[in-house]
């Protein structure tokens, strides 16, 4: 069963290209950017497995973080829609 992810990254270089990154997020059935640089996804990937998914695409010196959601959860201003809402209030 897909569980929520939450992926947050710092790509350090100024030139750094973020299209791959997003398309590869974006492959999930639900994801959705919350902040500039963290995102929520559902799979049944492992979180190592995501994080070298990502580290494939990143440069070396970059910033990768990748947990599983498993509890109570809060936002505020949150750039996620309310798909991702409902979703997340029915797990929880």
């Amino acid at each position: 069963m897909p569980t929520p992810k939450i992926i947050t990254y710092d790509l350090l270089n100024p030139d750094q290209n973020y299209k791959e990154l997003y398309e590869y997020l974006n492959q999930y059935s639900i994801s959705e950017r919350i902040t500039e640089s963290t995102w929520i996804i559902f799979t049944v990937e492992s979180c190592a497995e995501i994080k070298n998914n990502i580290l494939k695409i990143c440069d070396s010196n970059d910033r990768i973080f990748v947990g599983e959601l498993t509890g109570i959860i809060s936002g505020y201003n949150i750039l996620c829609n309310d798909k991702l809402n409902d979703v997340l209030k029915n797990i929880f």
